[in-house]
């Protein structure tokens, strides 16, 4: 039990990132991040967690929620922190919004794996294993990707 409680903790943070990326709803991130890691320890009790795995998981676990409750992308985040500073605590959360907004515009897959990237850190063979693709494959879309974001920013800004 510590080896999977020290697996938590090095990988929560950056497994939620990506749900919260992925969904832009705080409620349904932590929803998703808990059954990932239920499922991750019901079905492998082996001791060998990875975090492609970990990611895979949580991959499947939002695909599953978005089938049975067709889930629409919310484009609220919910705030549950104080700021000191009201005016730059607007422009960081505008910001965010404006980022969260121009992700979901993505093609699935794009904002995906760019997601997957960005929250997680994972390497492109780990994120070419959990999508199923060549790496060299996962390298040129993370890139388009980028560039695409970027050009919907521009667009929306």
């Amino acid at each position: 039990m510590k080896l999977f409680k020290q697996f938590y903790i090095e990988n929560k943070t950056h497994l939620f990132e990506y749900l919260m990326r992925m969904t832009g709803d705080y409620y349904l991130a932590s929803d998703i991040l808990q059954e990932s890691f239920t499922r991750l320890w019901s079905r492998y009790r082996t001791k060998n967690w990875c975090k492609a795995l970990l990611f895979k998981i949580a991959r499947n676990a939002l695909i599953d929620e978005k089938r049975k409750s067709k889930y629409r992308q919310s484009q609220e985040l919910n705030d549950t922190h104080g700021a000191r500073n009201y005016g730059q605590d607007f422009f960081v959360r505008e910001s965010y919004r404006e980022v969260l907004k121009a992700i979901q515009r993505l093609e699935p897959l794009e904002k995906d794996i760019l997601v997957m990237k960005i929250s997680s850190n994972l390497a492109y063979r780990e994120i070419a294993e959990i999508v199923g693709t060549s790496e060299a494959n996962i390298k040129i879309k993370i890139h388009r990707a980028r560039m695409k974001l970027k050009s919907l920013i521009k667009q929306e800004g």
